[in-house]
């Protein structure tokens, strides 16, 4: 019902562009569900459900520890006592994780306001909180204490119950929803403060399926250590292209990618499929046929001007995640 009009940057859809059309050759690189557990130890992301308590560190810190690996990294610090998704990144998936800052937030909280309110006042005071605010980072936070501007994607009211406030609320990464309470009960001059948070979503990672919690892990690693059976443990640990699903996309025929590895920009006649919402110095995700993640972009055009184009750079690559040789040099292909 509410939940319709309630929308993230992370749910526009893709809006796919043929400019030309390939075959990709199955001897080369690999569908991402498809990798073995030790490739998805290093190239993927669990859609992971913290509970109350422990911290986001030490939430990571068990990960790594159930699955005996080096590195796993967070998107998004939650505090101690707040539940919900915080994606948890396995090797070298943790470099994709930036990916998130653009996808949005969401969060239901209960807010307890100091003195009884009239509920149009309250809901009045929750419209003032949408679009782009002004935030100070709290006292207790991790970053300097400067005025910055969030965007307030969409903030709901779902109950009022005499003092107490339950609410929805989609925002841009880095905003404090503590401090959000906060300034509501401000405007309401009453005063007001959280009790309760959980996140309930972080861009397209929801509290689906997909959502495990530590307890989880633990069993589907076990299962897998122990009988070899790799089902469960595929459905906890998500290949890394997850992380991207909201990010506009170029995807490159087999020939270009090798070259991408190498450090060359997107050129023109490399490219088979764009994203129509593609703008100029956009971040773009870089991807080959079979939807594997090559690596991260700045576009030097918009859509339409990459569609027609012949020749000529398209996108600049920034950061690149695929190993070389994985696909054959273009020269190589077409010698054979």
């Amino acid at each position: 019902m509410i939940k319709a009009e309630l929308k993230l940057p992370s749910d526009e859809p893709e809006q796919l562009i043929i400019k030309s059309q390939d075959i990709t050759d199955p001897e080369y690189g690999i569908i991402p569900e498809k990798r073995s557990i030790n490739e998805l130890l290093q190239l993927g992301i669990i859609n992971l459900d913290k509970p109350s308590g422990p911290t986001s560190h030490e939430v990571v810190s068990w990960v790594r520890k159930i699955l005996n690996i080096p590195i796993a990294g967070h998107g998004g610090t939650l505090d101690p006592k707040v539940t919900g998704i915080l994606p948890c990144a396995l090797g070298s998936a943790t470099r994709v994780l930036s990916a998130l800052l653009s996808a949005g937030k969401e969060y239901i909280g209960v807010l307890y306001i100091h003195s009884l309110e009239n509920p149009k006042k309250i809901e009045k005071a929750f419209k003032l909180f949408t679009g782009k605010i002004y935030q100070t980072p709290p006292l207790k936070s991790s970053v300097v204490r400067k005025m910055r501007i969030r965007e307030i994607y969409y903030n709901k009211i779902l109950e009022i119950d005499k003092q107490h406030v339950l609410f929805r609320v989609g925002c841009e990464a880095g905003t404090y929803i503590r401090k959000l309470c906060y300034d509501i009960g401000e405007t309401l001059c009453t005063g007001a403060n959280m009790l309760e948070l959980r996140r309930t979503r972080v861009g397209n990672f929801q509290e689906d399926n997909t959502l495990m919690t530590l307890q989880n892990l633990k069993d589907a690693w076990d299962i897998f250590q122990e009988e070899g059976d790799e089902y469960y443990i595929r459905k906890i640990i998500l290949p890394m292209e997850e992380m991207v699903s909201h990010v506009p996309k170029i995807y490159l025929r087999d020939t270009a990618v090798d070259a991408i590895c190498h450090g060359a920009d997107v050129a023109a006649a490399g490219i088979c499929y764009i994203d129509a919402r593609i703008k100029p110095s956009m971040q773009v995700a870089i991807m080959t046929l079979k939807k594997e993640l090559i690596g991260f972009g700045t576009s030097i055009f918009n859509a339409m001007k990459i569609y027609k184009a012949k020749s000529g750079i398209m996108v600049k690559i920034d950061k690149i995640f695929m190993n070389r040789k994985i696909y054959p040099h273009w020269k190589e292909k077409k010698s054979n």
